[in-house]
């Protein structure tokens, strides 16, 4: 396999990064690949336990601090005290994530969990750091989409998703969004003249324990269901290079997607991956980061 490799990372000394979910799946992995490349990485993870298990693991200049992005009281508290503890921050790589495939569940805020935890805990957290952003100049801020996001359709008339819930739609729709917001974003960063550069990526389909969590709900069948599933994986690492190339390579420019190259964006090397038509419509950004402000009552840009 060819391609880019985590070889080409540059030098991260001096460089403050921030990766939400970093205790497991690809946001250890990134977490890991930046820290050896020098960078002071903090870990945000919702169990503090498994964050220090990650540490060691880790290695290198590390910190783990407490974030539950389906808790908007839990992000504003994250994002008060790191960015007091660390005024400029260079790189934030909003990785964490949910699968729920059995009943809706809602966030201790009231929203569909996954839209809570994938979307709008990210859409806040990104406006809360964004003074500290600003501070380091050009900074990156990574979303990370799914392939299913190109299935996906918003309802802005049910976005909790509260009429006929499907899981499995709920959360193509979650993924269609955090993409959506990524490509706003760019799209507010640069008619505000900031050099923060927002990019996204997608790991085709990896190896993490997102999938068998998702089918827990399942029993002894849900475990058979999610091992089968895993066999159509490729490696963790493999499947986080396109958000490690969308967080460190310095020729990536705002908007950019990455995601694997082969067998429709499942696996391989990374390469620009494809956009469905609702998810690049700026239309559709106006309208989602308008709900998104009203929902968290986080506004910028």
């Amino acid at each position: 396999m060819t391609g880019w490799t985590t070889d080409r990372i540059p030098d991260q000394h001096g460089r403050v990064a921030v990766v939400t979910g970093a205790n497991s799946g690809l946001g250890l992995v990134t977490a890991t690949e930046l820290a050896r490349h020098g960078a002071r990485v903090v870990l945000a993870v919702r169990d503090t336990a498994a964050g220090a298990e990650a540490a060691r693991r880790v290695g290198g200049d590390v910190e783990v601090r407490e974030l539950d992005l389906a808790s908007l009281a839990s992000v504003r508290a994250f994002a008060a005290k790191l960015a007091t503890d660390h005024p400029a921050i260079d790189l934030l790589v909003n990785n964490a994530g949910v699968v729920l495939l059995g009943p809706r569940r809602t966030s201790a805020d009231g929203f569909e969990l996954q839209l809570a935890t994938n979307v709008l805990g990210h859409f806040a957290l990104t406006g809360l750091l964004l003074d500290a952003l600003t501070a380091a100049g050009p900074a990156r801020v990574i979303g990370l989409s799914s392939i299913t996001h190109r299935g996906a359709h918003l309802d802005f008339d049910d976005l909790m998703f509260e009429r006929n819930y499907r899981a499995a739609t709920a959360y193509g729709r979650s993924k269609l969004a955090t993409t959506v917001f990524g490509l706003e974003l760019d799209r507010r960063l640069r008619a505000a003249g900031s050099p923060i550069v927002s990019a996204l990526a997608h790991p085709g389909l990896t190896r993490t324990n997102l999938t068998p969590r998702a089918w827990e709900h399942r029993g002894r069948f849900g475990r058979v269901i999610a091992r089968l599933g895993l066999l159509a994986t490729q490696p963790v690492e493999q499947g986080a290079l396109p958000q490690l190339r969308a967080a460190t390579d310095p020729g990536v420019r705002g908007g950019q997607f990455f995601g694997p190259a082969g067998l429709g964006e499942t696996r391989g090397r990374v390469t620009e991956a494809r956009l469905s038509r609702e998810a690049a419509d700026p239309a559709v950004g106006r309208r989602l980061w308008a709900a998104a402000e009203e929902l968290t009552g986080v506004r910028y840009l």
